[in-house]
């Protein structure tokens, strides 16, 4: 028994495949191209152990085709070059083009990527690749457009349980070992979806298992672990998708979700000082004027989080989570500035008027420099109406005041300063 479970019960054939039968169910897109015995280049996009390359080889062998595989880790554009002149020289009359499989094809460089432009354009080989990350972001645009793009998705319940079953009663090693399933909700939840995960953990629990029948519960799962292996990676898409889902539920008020999703960052290893960051910055972005407590919630969050380190640091990170997420929500601020930013953009750089400008010299004095400001503090209420945009935007609108108790007391002071300006 050389090779590992996981390799063993790789699928040879369709219908043997697990999941993704949006793409390879009956009548489904890849399903039609391939019984049809032409393909095109295509990108395939999903997590770990979903079948990416399990899915590529089963095409290159019902297709009948040379099959060329590159690591994105290993190969460099040398290597690149020469399997294109390999595919070039094994190309015959009128056959399906060799595929050339790149597994990792997120982990290319530019000049890599570049390389290939040319024999996927001329199809001297049908490119499939296999990528973890978002290739709107790391595969470049004009190989993008060359290629279909196919995303997989993890491996539900019914999927995860069929690779269970077909393990232990078709493994040649697996079948003689008598293994009762008797729970399978640890193997499932720590699999994440991950096909080869979820083999190599049964795997690990049944090698440990002395017994000549092997019972496997959640129990015997947890222990055999030790630690709870969390699909999380901190510099990859899931990164990227936990951090939104924790901020959205913030500003859809759900303390619940917020806790949960700060929690699968904590478990993955997450640093303490990017969820503090992304804190303050909803802090200021999605609760702003509604409560500006929050800010300062934020920010001691944060300086804890730096005094004390973990795994203390959890609990004000928590308090300040639940705290934002239970707060009355205004954007005003965030929409004002980018108003701004925008209505600069369109008018370019408008001079400052005379009487808001300092006159620190005779000479500026003399140009009308501040001549006829008006010092706010000099007057009821320290307050009296003036000019304070430039000439051509003095009538112009851009904070917003929206709907909360907080800002309601703002925008009725501004009422009472400006009149019909802010009615």
């Amino acid at each position: 028994m050389s090779k590992p479970l996981a390799e063993r019960m790789r699928p040879l054939s369709l219908d043997d495949y697990v999941g993704q039968q949006h793409l390879v169910g009956e009548g489904a897109v890849l399903r039609q191209m391939i019984d049809a015995g032409r393909i095109s280049s295509f990108i395939l996009w999903g997590p770990p152990g979903v079948g990416k390359t399990t899915l590529a080889q089963i095409i290159a062998s019902k297709l009948e085709t040379p099959f060329y595989t590159l690591s994105a880790v290993t190969s460099g554009v040398k290597d690149v070059r020469d399997v294109i002149e390999r595919a070039k020289n094994n190309r015959f009359f009128n056959s399906a083009s060799p595929i050339l499989f790149i597994d990792e094809i997120h982990r290319f460089s530019k000049s890599q990527q570049d390389s290939l432009l040319g024999a996927v354009e001329r199809g001297i080989v049908t490119l499939i690749g296999a990528t973890t990350e978002n290739p709107s972001f790391e595969v470049i645009r004009p190989l993008l457009s060359r290629c279909q793009l196919y995303v997989l998705k993890s491996l539900d319940k019914a999927d995860l349980l069929a690779l269970l079953d077909r393990a232990v009663t078709q493994d040649e090693y697996l079948k003689q070992r008598k293994i009762k399933l008797e729970e399978t909700d640890a193997l499932l939840r720590y699999s994440g979806g991950d096909a080869r995960k979820l083999l190599n953990i049964l795997e690990l629990v049944v090698e440990a298992d002395a017994n000549e029948e092997c019972v496997i519960t959640n129990e015997i799962v947890v222990n055999r672990l030790q630690t709870n292996p969390l699909a999380y990676d901190k510099d990859g898409e899931m990164h990227y998708d936990i951090i939104s889902a924790f901020i959205k539920s913030i500003r859809g008020s759900d303390p619940d979700a917020a806790l949960y999703w700060m929690a699968r960052m904590i478990e993955g290893g997450e640093d303490p000082e990017f969820i503090a960051r992304r804190l303050v910055i909803s802090a200021s972005e999605d609760i702003g004027l509604a409560n500006p407590n929050a800010m300062l919630i934020a920010n001691a969050a944060f300086d804890a989080v730096m005094k004390i380190g973990w795994p203390e640091g959890r609990i004000p990170l928590a308090e300040a989570a639940v705290y934002l997420a239970t707060s009355p929500k205004s954007n005003s601020a965030y929409l004002g500035i980018n108003k701004a930013l925008e209505l600069v953009r369109q008018t370019g750089n408008q001079p400052v008027p005379l009487h808001l400008r300092n006159a620190p010299t005779k000479l500026m004095a003399e140009l009308g420099y501040s001549d006829g400001y008006k010092y706010s503090h000099d007057y009821p209420g320290h307050f009296v109406q003036q000019q304070f945009m430039p000439d051509e935007l003095q009538t112009t609108r851009i904070w917003q005041p929206q709907h909360s108790a907080s800002e309601e007391k703002l925008y009725q002071n501004m009422v009472a300063c400006w009149g019909e300006r802010f009615k």
